[in-house]
């Protein structure tokens, strides 16, 4: 159960009263609004509980993950990272940038594409989880600071990936989304910490999380504060070979009716194969999706990570060009 507080509610009343009720209650202040979430397994009449002083709103929730559920909030979230840029249902958010931030250089061409092509979020890595320690692992800080002047100078926003508590803290005034990696979505000292601030985070899946432990992940975050939170498909590991994942847009419509959050599709990481990224990425859109991120680089062939997936310049041009034709034409369906 979610019981919805007024500012002048007295907790330890409504909390004493559920208690004789069977519940345990657990306090939940967001950037939003407050919160009780109630479990128990005996059933009570609502109403009782929406009569008490300070109580705005009651509602019944039988998922495990009762905040992220759309049993309780019908209306989908916008995330609004200000100066217009917006993620959520009524308009298509694209995210794009190579891998790993690799030079002022780079940066510069990759935010001149965007802007070129209206795109004003770019996904960039500057602390790179990699399989092979002998692998580049990133710029660290002093590229995350270069990126945010830049950027902040071209109005782009900037997603990056966050992998330690330790991070959260000395990135925070130079991010505007916290991208958790699949490889920590299940990182629960890491959510608990991005549930404490007042920035968004794309959540990405497990490599092999299911749909359940995605938005379960999501809880913590919701749970520890922070509700600016929007779910990544980016494929998962399964027997087939062919592909370095499996592209599960049966996820899509399924988050999206399970969870009120936006939902965002990564084909490049998905499919991992730069010839087939447009195409999974169009199949994303037409599934639901509410964004796209993907991976580019002016020459993906000499890409310091992930080139095998990353699309050149004028592919992204046509990319972007048909997401967003693809985005009017499901509006037609719809």
């Amino acid at each position: 159960m979610i019981i919805q507080l007024e500012n002048s509610a007295s907790v330890p009343v409504i909390t004493e009263h559920l208690k004789q009720q069977g519940y345990k209650t657990t306090e939940v202040t967001t950037q939003h609004a407050h919160y009780l979430v109630a479990i128990g397994k005996q059933d009570v009449d609502i109403r009782t509980i929406g009569q008490l002083p300070g109580v705005r709103d009651v509602h019944h929730v039988s998922d495990d993950y009762k905040l992220v559920s759309r049993k309780w909030r019908v209306k989908p979230t916008v995330l609004d990272l200000g100066d217009g840029v917006t993620i959520g249902e009524g308009s298509l958010a694209i995210c794009a940038g190579p891998c790993s931030i690799e030079s002022e250089s780079q940066m510069e061409k990759v935010m001149t594409h965007l802007l070129d092509n209206g795109v004003r979020l770019m996904r960039g890595g500057v602390f790179k989880p990699r399989s092979s320690p002998y692998a580049f692992r990133g710029l660290g800080m002093d590229g995350l600071k270069v990126f945010h002047r830049m950027a902040r100078e071209r109005g782009i926003k900037i997603v990056t990936e966050v992998m330690q508590v330790s991070q959260v803290e000395e990135m925070h005034d130079y991010v505007d989304v916290f991208q958790v990696g699949a490889r920590n979505t299940q990182n629960f000292n890491l959510l608990d910490a991005l549930g404490g601030v007042d920035k968004p985070v794309l959540l990405k899946r497990g490599i092999s999380g299911t749909v359940e432990e995605l938005l379960s992940s999501a809880e913590y975050v919701f749970s520890g504060g922070n509700e600016k939170l929007m779910l990544c498909e980016r494929g998962i590991r399964t027997f087939e070979t062919a592909s370095r994942n499996t592209l599960d847009l049966n996820a899509v419509p399924i988050l999206k009716a399970k969870s009120h959050l936006p939902v965002i599709v990564d084909p490049s990481h998905g499919i991992g194969i730069r010839e087939f990224v447009p195409q999974m990425a169009l199949a994303g859109v037409l599934a639901g999706a509410d964004g796209i991120v993907y991976e580019t680089h002016e020459t993906p062939e000499t890409a310091a990570s992930d080139g095998a997936q990353t699309l050149d310049f004028d592919e992204s041009t046509r990319l972007i060009r048909n997401l967003r034709r693809v985005y009017a034409l499901r509006g037609e369906l719809e």
